[in-house]
């Protein structure tokens, strides 16, 4: 469905309202990027949205990033890789150099893209994909295996630019089991700071205050925006 530019603006508006009382929360000096998610949506809505002052969007297969990317390549807009990365698709999404790859969930992973990134001459920041929450539906590295595998990735790796860690919430309507998970991330980014992680990619629609409250600094906004 296209949506019409006021009503777009009321969905932003409204999630940076609710972007900005949650991290004050934090403190006045957190910042918060939204990443606008367009799965779901008409190009038409991403276009309005830069209007609109949005500037970083994310897809989560490679094959609608490249089809979004094209669409709106006359616009300076921020592509992020936000779901889960095929090994067969690699190729493709080295092609389309996304400014930031959030899903990096294995060392075998990582091999194959430095692997491909070293045979193109290109690196590619990514964030790596923690299964905070335990579950078998979810991609990503245990929270006890997390901070060894980011430095791994670090040291064996150099086309691979880490750049923090990303999580998705814990799949419940218990609250405090998505807080648990969102805490356990964040807990390890602040260790990896030391080791240059500047972004924690944790919330989505429906948890994103809940995670900026736990420490997130980059949520990945669909729904909301284009209700």
């Amino acid at each position: 469905m296209i949506l019409d530019k006021e009503t777009l603006r009321g969905n932003l508006d409204h999630v940076i309202w609710n972007i900005e009382q949650a991290r004050i929360k934090v403190s006045e000096h957190h910042i918060v990027r939204i990443v606008a998610v367009g799965k779901y949506t008409e190009i038409e809505n991403l276009r309005t949205l830069y209007e609109l002052g949005q500037r970083a969007f994310g897809e989560n297969q490679v094959q609608q990033l490249a089809e979004r990317i094209d669409a709106l390549d006359d616009l300076p807009l921020e592509w992020h890789m936000i779901g889960r990365l095929q090994t067969n698709k690699i190729n493709k999404l080295i092609e389309l150099r996304p400014a930031l790859m959030h899903s990096l969930d294995s060392l075998d992973l990582a091999e194959a893209l430095d692997k491909r990134l070293a045979a193109k001459d290109e690196t590619m920041e990514c964030l790596l994909q923690i299964n905070s929450a335990g579950e078998a539906t979810k991609a990503g590295v245990t929270p006890d295996a997390a901070v060894d595998t980011y430095q791994e990735i670090a040291e064996r790796f150099p086309r691979i630019h880490l750049r923090g860690v990303m999580t998705i919430g814990a799949h419940t309507e218990d609250t405090q089991i998505i807080q648990k998970s969102f805490e356990t991330t964040h807990a390890i980014y602040e260790t990896l700071q030391k080791d240059g992680a500047d972004t924690c990619s944790m919330g989505m629609s429906s948890d994103y205050e809940l995670a900026i409250a736990c420490g997130s600094n980059m949520v990945r906004v669909g729904s909301a925006l284009f209700q």
